[in-house]
This record gives C-alpha cells, structure tokens and sequence, in this order.
C-alpha cells in the first residue's frame, strides 16, 4: 500500500487506536498518511465496525487498569478472539501476551498471542537503544528500530512466526539466561506485535504490513 491508498478493497480501511493512555497520536498519524481513517477507541462502543485495532507503546500497567476500570477489556479480549486484526508495539505487545513473566502485582492483559513476554527486558529508560533489523517478510530493506523500556519475547507458541529478532547480548544483566537470539516482532494470525516503536522513526514497514497483510 502506497501512502493515501484504500488498501485496494474500494473503500478506506477503518482503524481504531487504544487511545486509554500512550503514543495515540503518532500511531494515528501513521495510520492516516498510510489512507486509513482513525478512530480513537476508549469504550466498547468504540470497536464495533473496525476493520484493525492498533495498541500502542505506553505504560502497560496503566493501560490495563484503565481499560478494566472502564470496562472495555472485555470487550477488547471479545473482539480478538472474533478475529480482529490488532498491532500492538511496546506496551501493546505486553497487553497482547497471554502470559508476563514479571507482572506488577495483580497486572492482566488481553491475551490472544500465545507468547511469553518479560517487561523492561533491555533495562530502563537510559538503556534505551536503536538498530536495524532485517525483516524480510516486511520490508526488502532493513527496519530502523527504537527500543525504550521496550518488553522481549522469551517463550513463543507453535504458530507464532517469529519476524526479527535481536541477539540476547541486548538484554539487561541479571535477567533470564538467553541462549539464542531474543524475538522482538511476531504475528499470529490476525495478531502483530513489536518491542520497539515504529511509530516515532519515520520507517512505516510495520504498519503497511499490518494494513496490507493483516487487514482486509
């Protein structure tokens, strides 16, 4: 998809952003330039006729306890188990996991990738970093990455694709024993998520893949 296309269905494909807390405005202006029309999501209203669902980077903490404090959780877990096409980066691959190896207490996600992820896995804000990433399946060039505080993937499902990876060096000292490399992007079906933010890097690779792979 070419920047301002309909993503070739002869219509503009309606896009909600999890807009309780986190980087709302600079996925939305991605999903805009790319020819979507956004939709801030904020309730369970909020979901009904979306053709994708983007979670962003934020304080996944925060965002748990708003959405169910707000009752749009369940909601939220409802429509992804329905097959709704969701992307979620930093946080928002947090709130997809099924499970989190170092949860704050009581912390919940929305589950539906059936991966194991660890928070903070590269350390805190002044390790924060960037790379290049090669990603094949999503671009033919390599992928600028930023990782802040950024989540890592330490145990994946049969069917998650794994789609780049990092070398476990990255992570912070005194974290699990990492033998090989360490995922940081992975799709399940209609599920994509990264670590890192590719909503601030001006490299859009992800977010086409999502409108033109995981949307229809």
């Amino acid at each position: 998809m070419s920047d301002g296309d309909l993503n070739g269905r002869g219509r503009v494909p309606v896009i909600g952003v999890f807009a309780l807390q986190g980087d709302v405005a600079e996925h939305a202006c991605v999903l805009a330039a790319l020819g979507a029309r956004v939709v801030p999501v904020r309730a369970a209203a909020d979901l009904g006729g979306l053709d994708g669902l983007v979670i962003p980077g934020g304080e996944s903490s925060v965002m748990d306890k708003l959405s169910r404090l707000l009752g749009v959780a369940p909601a939220v877990r409802e429509a992804i188990a329905s097959g709704l096409p969701v992307y979620g980066t930093c946080a928002g691959m947090i709130m997809l996991a099924d499970s989190i190896a170092n949860p704050i207490g009581g912390q919940q996600s929305f589950g539906g990738l059936d991966v194991t992820v660890q928070r903070n896995a590269f350390g805190s804000q002044v390790d924060s970093f960037e790379t290049a990433l090669e990603v094949p399946g999503v671009s033919g060039e390599p992928v600028h990455a930023v990782f802040i505080r950024a989540p890592a993937v330490l145990r994946s499902g049969g069917e998650v694709q794994v789609l780049a990876s990092v070398p476990a060096s990255r992570l912070e000292s005194g974290r699990p024993a990492e033998t090989g490399p360490v995922p940081v992007a992975v799709r399940q079906g209609n599920l994509l998520a990264t670590s890192f933010h590719p909503e601030v890097t001006g490299d859009w690779s992800f977010h086409r893949y999502f409108l033109e792979r995981l949307v229809r």
